[in-house]
């Protein structure tokens, strides 16, 4: 009990100082301007660290995860509620971003002439961001190399080999399944005690991380899409604070509105600030353990699945860059443009790895509804600004999901 005390606090003082550098990176970032970009190798160092760190932990966490749940009789019903969670929640989000983008045009008015120099070879993009057909997908999925997969990062493939890991667990002898669980549980265990070692230099990563890019991006770039974030955070906002914080209070048990707020918040900074979905797993994680009360099953199932397929902001952003695009060229999109849009920007999120990164797979989305990718390098310059803030609604929902669906785990007598 104590342990858990003092940790807790510590994240609360980690909390705070993640806040402070990153306001100090922003401002060193600003008054520096490009030389910032020196601070860029230590935290691109950081990031390495936490990366380091992720494989190993979403397949340890996952396959204990599911082998756990694999022995209650709810096993069924909590996968199939997690994928709904995720599933609707990101469709919700796609939809809630066309409708602003379509309201509100953010991209009327703006002439053309003046990214001339932006632009960029974009051409072979289009051809290496091709979204792949159904069964091509679902293909995908499934790794024919599970070490392969682990060797590349392949998240998906990884997630896929885990959970049939853990599930296949469930029907050994009891003796043989118990030390698999526990060899598993303590791997689990041993990778978040080396994150948790990580952690204490988070604040010099992410001063590092934030110097870099408000100098690299400045005031210029972000006046173009000023009105495009805005309407960005509105939107994100309402997924936040209107939807996910809704489905807490109406469907979880084991925590409140103001509660899971109040909990999520050092999370929320910490995603923001390393645009990494992964990279805030291992806090993610110990949060909804410590402070929401969600059981060690749910949180090791639903949060590394999350991170990887709940996308919430992914989708609404790709949704809003192509409709910003279209209109800068003054096309009006028709229904079926729109639908190739949703589906296309879903599928995109699924498979958007839970790292930060140029988004190139908007290509893909631009691509499928025929708008012209040669603007998309105006906002490939300001995507960090993108990416932290949807990263930190991501995350949200992956917590959310854990909150809600924990009270459906039953264990067996």
């Amino acid at each position: 009990m104590g342990e858990t005390k003092k940790s807790g606090m510590s994240l609360d003082r980690l909390g705070l100082w993640i806040i402070v550098a990153t306001v100090a990176g922003a401002v060193v970032g600003l008054l520096m301007g490009k030389p910032a970009h020196m601070f860029a190798p230590l935290g691109n160092l950081f990031m390495q660290l936490i990366k380091m760190v992720v494989v190993p932990l979403v397949l340890f966490s996952l396959i204990g995860g599911a082998a756990a749940l694999g022995k209650s009789k709810s096993a069924g019903k909590i996968g199939l509620l997690t994928f709904v969670y995720y599933g609707v929640t990101t469709a919700v989000a796609v939809a809630l971003g066309l409708a602003m983008s379509t309201i509100f045009t953010p991209g009327a008015g703006i002439d053309m002439a003046t990214l001339e120099s932006a632009a960029i070879h974009v051409d072979h993009m289009e051809e290496s961001t091709q979204i792949p057909g159904f069964w091509e997908t679902v293909t995908g999925f499934v790794p024919a190399n599970p070490f392969k997969a682990l060797v590349d990062g392949n998240i998906l493939q990884i997630i896929v080999f885990a959970m049939f890991m853990g599930f296949a667990a469930t029907f050994l002898e009891d003796e043989k399944k118990e030390f698999v669980l526990k060899f598993f549980n303590y791997l689990t265990e041993l990778f978040i005690k080396v994150m948790t070692a990580i952690m204490y230099v988070a604040p010099i990563g992410v001063f590092c991380l934030m110097a870099d890019a408000t100098g690299t991006f400045g005031y210029t770039v972000l006046a173009k899409i000023g009105y495009l974030i805005v309407l960005y955070i509105i939107v994100l906002a309402v997924v936040t604070y209107g939807m996910i914080g809704g489905t807490v209070a109406l469907f979880s048990k084991c925590t409140t509105y103001v509660k899971f707020f109040k909990a999520m918040w050092k999370v929320q900074v910490f995603a923001f600030s390393t645009a990494s979905s992964m990279a805030t797993l291992p806090l993610n994680m110990q949060t909804a353990r410590t402070e929401l009360g969600v059981s060690a099953e749910t949180t090791s199932f639903a949060l590394p699945l999350g991170a990887t397929i709940n996308m919430n902001g992914n989708a609404a952003y790709y949704a809003m860059a192509a409709t910003f695009i279209a209109q800068m060229y003054g096309m009006d999109l028709s229904m079926p443009q729109y639908i190739a849009i949703i589906i296309t920007s879903t599928l995109g999120a699924v498979g958007q790895a839970g790292v930060p990164g140029p988004t190139l797979l908007v290509v893909a989305v631009l691509v499928s509804a025929g708008i012209p990718i040669d603007a998309l390098p105006i906002l490939f310059g300001v995507d960090r600004i993108f990416d932290m803030l949807r990263t930190a609604v991501n995350i949200t929902g992956d917590a959310a999901c854990a909150t809600i669906v924990d009270q459906f785990r039953e264990e067996e007598a």
